[in-house]
């Protein structure tokens, strides 16, 4: 099967099953997606690392030390499928600044820094206990849309992988929701600030609405929806969850 016939196959909904019949197009994207995820889980469980300690309580330590444990899990098992590729996994062996933040009024829009691919709402600093909260409603959310479209992208032992994940991450989301319903009876000036801050934040990572790479990914079966869907997707989502608790997106 030539590499256009492959192409003419995914996008007619084909799956595959091992690296070694990917044409390099498709091996270049489906590394550079999973690298972005992988760099994206490390610098979330690290910026939540630091957090652990500003909970309020044994119960709430417990979410944010769980969120940090499986982030890094969901990055390794990731991590291993790169593996499979050939992909240099070597930088993820020694040290790398994935706590590494910019200063909090830092304006960079949706473009990465620095030294790895991590989504550029990660490299913004989280300022306490409320504002990590608020930050993991709305990430958490986010992450949620788009494992479910990634648990159906056409490398099936990548799918598998994220099919997996996808139910940790919804209890990440759920934890998140349950610590915010507390902050709110207790600051809810502290909250609303919070939310100003990470909304817009958030909203950048689902890309442009006229991607390039979005009608590549969706011709090679490893994206199925538009970013402008899924952004509308994830501001309802938003919106009742907040509204639940008299809140509303900032």
């Amino acid at each position: 099967m030539t590499a256009m016939a492959i192409e003419d196959y995914l996008a007619q909904g084909g799956r595959l099953t091992s690296p070694g019949n990917v044409p390099p197009r498709y091996r270049g994207e489906v590394l550079r997606l999973m690298a972005a995820f992988v760099d994206s889980e490390l610098a979330a469980s690290a910026g939540f690392a630091d957090v652990i300690n500003d909970a309020p309580g044994i119960t709430s330590r417990i979410a944010a030390a769980r969120i940090v444990l499986e982030k890094a899990d969901h990055a390794g098992r990731v991590l291993t499928v790169m593996a499979d590729f050939g992909a240099d996994t070597s930088r993820y062996v020694g040290t790398h600044p994935w706590a590494a933040r910019l200063p909090r009024d830092a304006d960079i829009g949706a473009a990465r820094q620095g030294g790895d691919m991590r989504l550029a709402v990660f490299h913004y600093p989280l300022a306490g206990w409320a504002d990590a909260v608020v930050m993991n409603v709305l990430q958490g959310a986010a992450a949620v849309i788009q494992l479910q479209d990634y648990a159906r992208l056409s490398y099936q032992p990548l799918a598998e992988v994220f099919r997996a994940i996808l139910p940790r991450e919804e209890r990440h989301a759920e934890l998140g929701r349950a610590g915010l319903a507390q902050l709110v009876a207790a600051d809810a000036g502290a909250v609303r600030a919070a939310l100003a801050y990470w909304h817009p934040r958030v909203a950048l990572g689902f890309g442009p609405k006229d991607s390039a790479r979005l009608g590549l990914h969706q011709r090679l079966g490893l994206r199925h929806r538009g970013n402008a869907e899924m952004l509308d997707d994830w501001q309802r989502t938003v919106t009742a969850q907040l509204d639940t608790l008299g809140l509303r997106p900032e």
